[in-house]
């Protein structure tokens, strides 16, 4: 005897307990992660509900932050999770960050200290070397905040091409450098003074100033421009 495979799917819960019925009595903050994550992806595959799908996300990555952080690759390639739900995944964390980055406040950018207070956030217990560039207005207010490259620093990763192409397109009149050091010390090595003079030249050509470069280490620093290497 053969026995038939068994299969899961949303319409199996009694209609109160449907994650979109739960949001639109109860609201969102009263929604699990997995139920937050299973109304993102509207959808699971043939024979498997949602919910599942949307568990074994969570599961793959072990929590919400980590999941946030995982590239379109990772994402698509969970049973599950093609290219398009990663995509929407991707937009659903990209939109909470924005709404979190500037408030539609204008952030002035003066210090080496505004520089670290403004990144944070994004540097925060990073186990990999973020390179990240703020570009700024003629006042010096903080326009917006890219990743440029995530990983060990070197000609390959971060190249001038696509720092400015993110200067150009958020119109930026300056810009300053930021990466970190998962090993807690802040001291430049070679690759980053030579991918630091490489930008700077660069930014000579396109007219956008390079104002300092700085890297983060735990709790201390340090800055191109204070050591008057920039």
């Amino acid at each position: 005897m053969v026995l038939k495979e068994t299969s899961f799917t949303i319409h199996d819960l009694p209609r109160a307990e449907r994650p979109r019925e739960r949001l639109q009595k109860h609201g969102a903050e009263a929604l699990s992660s997995q139920e937050l994550i299973a109304l993102i992806l509207g959808r699971g595959i043939r024979g498997e509900s949602v919910m599942v799908t949307a568990q074994r996300l969570l599961s793959a990555f072990g929590n919400i932050k980590n999941l946030s952080e995982a590239s379109i690759e990772e994402l698509s390639a969970i049973k599950g999770i093609g290219l398009a739900k990663a995509s929407q995944i991707k937009s659903a964390f990209e939109l909470a960050r924005r709404k979190d980055e500037h408030d539609g406040k204008q952030i002035p950018v003066k210090s080496h200290q505004d520089v670290i207070k403004a990144v944070k956030q994004k540097l925060q217990d990073k186990k990999k070397e973020h390179f990240l560039i703020l570009s700024l207005d003629t006042r010096n207010n903080l326009k917006k905040i890219s990743t440029v490259s995530k990983g060990t620093l070197d000609a390959n990763l971060v190249h001038p091409r696509e720092v400015f192409k993110e200067a150009i397109q958020s119109l930026a009149s300056s810009i300053i450098l930021v990466h970190n050091h998962p090993s807690g010390n802040p001291e430049p090595s070679e690759a980053d003074i030579e991918i630091t003079k490489r930008i700077q030249e660069t930014g000579r050509i396109v007219g956008i100033d390079v104002l300092d470069h700085i890297i983060i280490a735990d709790n201390n620093s340090f800055s191109f421009k204070e050591k008057g290497i920039i």
